[in-house]
């Protein structure tokens, strides 16, 4: 059970750091079931930024080198470098979300039942969805597996798969999801596909799956071309906060007291509240109940840290309509509703219905993007291996250089 609370996150980091250096680049490709300890189980807390990318590298880097460190960095970094690269192409995340709804509403390919039920007779496929379903969780391998079995053996398409994750993964975010299943089938890096095979799955499971009649080719998918690159816009606060000012906060960044930390002159005595969105804004099939239960809790949890100069803890809105967030911000006789900025998907999309909304009240709306996110989004404009090069000098540059021993 993985708890959604910022306490449960910090315990979980300071369990996990003493692994972080050689023992994790030695295990965490092996999916062990039930037994997790070769990885870190962040993942969920830093989804919601419950716990953040700086103070998990801080926390690492602290205990180890960052040599010895390297793989796990690299891992918290790829989350960043995911939505760095979203940021600037978001018509992927729109042809994907138009991809699943037209899906979605037409007939179901043959085969999508049973796979989503767990009954292909391909027994690793079988037990992942239902692990995936009853938990929220499935190893970062596995779902490499998952993903090109889905592709390139049933032959189902890779929009329905990645909706499946996304509507059922605990850390699950626009970003890395849409474009991990696009690296797979061959279009996020133009050509290069992932083919699972039994071999490697024996091996790295520990024997407990070695299915049978896997496709033995992986051929790219096609797509047409995207347009050029939208460079995001540079300042970290978009927008006049002016008057009395209310923070909003939403399941993208559910740790207040940093992202307000690095903007001081926000904090003030403003009043606050947190919304969750609506199962069906995740994906036309809703999120799973697992998910939703996870982000209200974190929800409630960042509700309870986050409150005013007359120390209120914020209020926890009905629902995520724009016209119930209006009302609270009128209700407050607020003049600017801040919150963090969110990535490309559903809650960027719903904070763009949101303000129009409240500017018909007078009101305005202004996002603040952490600093971690504007040093390494401009860094995420090709692929992964080049953003590798430069995490050093991020790490420097956040003032999180090793001091730990080289371990």
């Amino acid at each position: 059970m993985i708890i959604p609370t910022r306490a449960a996150g910090l315990q979980a980091l300071d369990d996990f750091v003493p692994r972080a250096g050689g023992a994790y680049a030695r295990d965490r490709n092996h999916d062990l079931g039930a037994r997790r300890d070769n990885v870190s189980g962040l993942s969920p807390y830093l989804r919601h930024r419950l716990v953040t990318e700086q103070e998990v590298v801080a926390a690492v880097l602290s205990r180890h080198s960052q040599g010895a460190a390297e793989k796990f960095v690299q891992e918290v970094f790829w989350r960043t470098y995911w939505k760095g690269w979203l940021e600037q192409n978001a018509e992927v995340w729109r042809r994907y979300r138009r991809d699943v709804a037209e899906l979605a509403a037409g007939d179901l390919p043959p085969g999508y039942a049973e796979a989503v039920a767990g009954r292909t007779g391909i027994d690793a496929l079988d037990a992942w969805v239902h692990e995936l379903i009853d938990t929220g969780y499935l190893h970062n391998h596995t779902r490499m597996w998952f993903a090109s079995i889905w592709i390139f053996t049933l032959g189902l398409p890779w929009q329905l798969g990645a909706d499946l994750f996304h509507r059922h993964l605990l850390d699950g975010d626009a970003a890395s999801n849409t474009l991990s299943w696009r690296w797979v089938a061959g279009l996020q890096t133009k050509g290069k596909t992932y083919l699972a095979t039994a071999e490697n799955i024996s091996r790295f499971t520990e024997g407990r799956f070695s299915p049978t009649g896997l496709a033995e080719t992986a051929r790219a998918l096609t797509e047409e071309p995207l347009p050029s690159r939208t460079p995001f816009e540079t300042d970290d606060v978009v927008g006049a906060v002016e008057g009395r000012v209310g923070l909003l906060l939403h399941e993208e960044d559910l740790e207040p007291e940093s992202l307000l930390a690095e903007r001081p002159g926000l904090a003030g005595r403003l009043v606050a509240a947190a919304v969750a969105g609506d199962a069906e804004e995740r994906s036309p099939g809703g999120a799973s109940g697992v998910v939703t239960a996870f982000t209200v809790g974190a929800l409630e949890d960042a509700a309870g840290r986050a409150r005013d100069g007359d120390g209120r803890a914020a209020r926890l809105l009905s629902d995520a309509r724009p016209p119930t967030i209006a009302s609270w911000a009128v209700t407050e006789r607020l003049d600017t509703v801040v919150v963090p900025y969110a990535p490309i998907g559903p809650v960027h999309e719903r904070l763009d219905a949101l303000r129009p909304v409240l500017a018909s009240e007078g009101i305005g709306l202004a996002t603040v993007r952490r600093g971690w996110d504007s040093e390494a989004w401009p860094h995420a404009s090709r692929g992964f291996f080049p953003f590798r090069e430069s995490i050093p000098s991020l790490v420097r540059r956040s003032g999180l250089a090793s001091g730990g021993p080289s371990v």
